[in-house]
């Protein structure tokens, strides 16, 4: 049997994407997403906890990511969950784990007409 690995977020995003251009001319973008759940504690209170997440957008996603997702962005963001490790300046090894958004839809009302949608 094969598994399934299937993310959908919708949050806002925390600062300016970052963007670059591999060697082969592949652009690539990468985006801090907010997600925010709200409870309520036995005794009434209400508490929230905000997570953050690391969305990678790959090709045209990327370019959409460039001139419409900016700081407060409402997204609706579909991927997988990828993890990989790699060496910091300091020697030590670092593991992360990132979505990779496979269709991004902007939410925010003055951007309801625009979107993306990109398969792998």
């Amino acid at each position: 049997m094969r598994g399934i690995n299937k993310v959908i977020l919708i949050g806002n995003c925390g600062k300016e994407p970052e963007f670059k251009t591999l060697n082969d001319g592949t652009p690539v973008a990468k985006l801090s997403v907010a997600t925010t759940e709200t409870y309520r504690l036995k005794n009434g209170e209400s508490q929230s906890r905000t997570d953050w997440h690391m969305v990678i957008l790959w090709r045209g996603l990327a370019g959409i990511a460039k001139e419409y997702i900016h700081p407060g962005s409402l997204l609706y963001i579909e991927g997988k969950l990828r993890s990989r490790d790699y060496t910091d300046s300091d020697g030590q090894k670092k593991y992360v784990t990132e979505i990779v958004a496979e269709q991004v839809v902007l939410l925010d009302k003055r951007q309801e007409a625009k979107g993306g949608r990109q398969e792998e």
